[in-house]
């Protein structure tokens, strides 16, 4: 749920490149492999996580033969719009700011809070300086809040930089802060409300690939209908995440 504010103007809109159109039976699934447990990448250096799985599953569904590829956060939406893959499955909420440069599927993954998490109760999360990955929703909140916003490549960084005394907090997905605070034995913990942001995760596309998205889309309803996609909510987030 990851949410990405556009920065770059112009994202050579032109890349018709497009998904040989959706007529193409091999479609290639960019996700970053850094954001558990969303995707990330397992001890025999291949793509794993609740998304792998999901995705794995979509594309038996829409009888499609999918491909993985890896792919920095960062430049994750300009390299889906210049044909480097055909999705974005990355944990990437729906917004609007991405959906003038991008399409959608509907959401695969209900709207959730993101959430702060310090060393110590008590941090300042109003003028205190607070990590975010750049580029995401969350820096973007935190940069407007009054705080010191200091942003960092990959979701890693920003913790290490709470744990380093380099920040007094991190902003991100409660979801994907969860098990670092159950992990950390109570070096982290959560700190002040959760703040709802983003609009749910879906899988994101190149606006000329409708006849995929729609593919996609009829794969998703069948899971959610099934009960199959909230079977695997409640596998990589617990049994008291948001399920449909």
């Amino acid at each position: 749920m990851k949410t990405l504010i556009l920065t770059t103007a112009a994202l050579a809109l032109g890349a018709g490149m497009a998904l040989a159109g959706s007529h193409s039976q091999t479609v290639r699934m960019g996700t970053e492999g850094a954001y558990p447990p969303y995707n990330f990448i397992n001890d025999a250096g291949e793509i794993d996580g609740f998304e792998r799985e999901l995705g794995d599953e979509l594309c038996t569904r829409a009888e499609l033969t999918c491909e993985w590829v890896k792919n920095d956060w960062d430049s994750i939406i300009p390299n889906l719009v210049s044909g480097n893959y055909d999705t974005i499955v990355a944990g990437m909420s729906i917004t609007d700011e991405r959906d003038e440069v991008i399409d959608f599927t509907q959401d695969y993954y209900p709207p959730t809070a993101s959430a702060y998490v310090a060393a110590a109760e008590g941090a300042d999360l109003e003028g205190g300086v607070i990590a975010a990955q750049t580029g995401t929703i969350q820096a973007g909140y935190v940069a407007e809040s009054g705080a010191t916003l200091v942003e960092f490549a990959t979701p890693e960084e920003t913790v290490a930089a709470v744990r380093n005394g380099e920040a007094d907090a991190v902003f991100a997905d409660r979801d994907y802060l969860v098990p670092l605070v159950e992990e950390s034995s109570g070096e982290l913990m959560f700190v002040g409300d959760p703040v709802p942001l983003g609009g749910g995760v879906g899988m994101g596309l190149r606006e000329s690939d409708g006849e995929l998205r729609e593919k996609f889309d009829a794969a998703i309803t069948s899971m959610k209908e099934d009960g199959t996609l909230n079977e695997l909510l409640k596998k990589w987030f617990g049994d008291d995440t948001q399920t449909y």
